[in-house]
C-alpha cells in the first residue's frame, strides 16, 4: 500500500502516442530479459560494475526481484521507477530514484532505451514525460542526471531537454568496472514552466 502523504504522484500511467510509461509489471519479466540481454554492447559501458555476469543479471528471475525491491521503496516515497512501452512491448526503463523530500525535493534521473528504437525520439519523450510527472503530481524541484563524458548521446538528450551542466564529479561512480567521471546535470521546475515535453516538442525538428 502506497502512503499518498509520503509519494505523491504514485503510481501513475504516463503516455504520449505509441509510448507508455508504466509501473514494473510481473508482465514485463521474460521480455525485459530478453531486451536487455540484446542489448548488452549497446547498454553494459553505461552500466554499474557488478560480480555477476550480463547475462545473470538479466534472467526474468533478476527482474522480479528488482521489481519488488523498487516497489517497496516506491511505496515508501524513496523512488518513481517506470517501464517503457512502445506500441505496447517493453523497450526501456527511466526512474527518478534516491528521492529526498523536505526542503530539498530532489531526485536522481536515470534511463536506459532499446538499441531498436533509438534515434526515433522515444527516449527524449519517454524522459520527458517522467520529467513533468515528477515536477508536477510528484511535487519535486530538481532533477539530476549524472553521465559519463564519454555518453554524448545522453548528455544531448538531457540537453535537449534542457538540463544546465554544473560541473565534473571526479571517479564519482563504478561503472563498467572502474571508477568513472561523471558530469552532472541539473533541471529545476522553474526551469520549463510551460512543461518539459511542451518545450522539446517545440523545438524538436518535424
Amino acid at each position: 500500500m502506497v502512503d499518498p502523504a509520503l509519494h505523491p504522484g504514485w503510481p501513475a500511467r504516463l503516455a504520449w502516442g505509441p509510448v507508455e510509461l508504466l509501473p514494473p509489471s510481473r508482465r514485463d519479466a521474460e521480455e525485459w530479459s530478453r531486451v536487455r540481454l540484446a542489448n548488452e554492447a549497446w547498454l553494459a559501458p553505461w552500466e554499474p560494475s557488478a560480480p555477476s555476469s550480463w547475462a545473470a543479471r538479466h534472467t526474468p528471475q533478476s527482474f522480479r526481484a528488482m521489481r519488488r525491491a523498487v516497489l517497496r521503496r516506491a511505496a515508501v516515497g524513496m523512488t518513481l521507477p517506470f517501464v517503457v512501452h512502445v506500441e505496447g512491448r517493453v523497450a526501456g526503463q527511466v526512474t527518478i530514484d534516491n528521492v529526498v523530500r523536505g526542503a530539498l525535493r530532489s531526485g536522481n534521473l536515470g534511463y536506459w532505451i532499446d538499441r531498436s528504437v533509438a534515434g526515433r525520439g522515444v527516449a527524449s519523450l519517454a524522459v520527458a514525460l517522467v520529467c513533468d510527472h515528477a515536477f508536477g503530481p510528484a511535487r519535486l524541484h530538481r532533477l539530476q542526471a549524472d553521465i559519463r563524458p564519454e555518453n554524448g548521446p545522453s548528455q544531448r538528450l538531457v540537453e535537449r531537454l534542457g538540463f544546465r551542466p554544473e560541473g565534473l564529479l571526479r571517479r564519482y561512480l563504478d561503472i563498467d568496472g572502474d571508477w568513472r567521471d561523471h558530469r552532472c546535470y541539473a533541471l529545476l521546475a522553474e526551469d520549463a514552466p510551460e512543461g518539459v515535453l511542451t518545450r522539446w516538442r517545440a523545438r524538436a525538428p518535424h
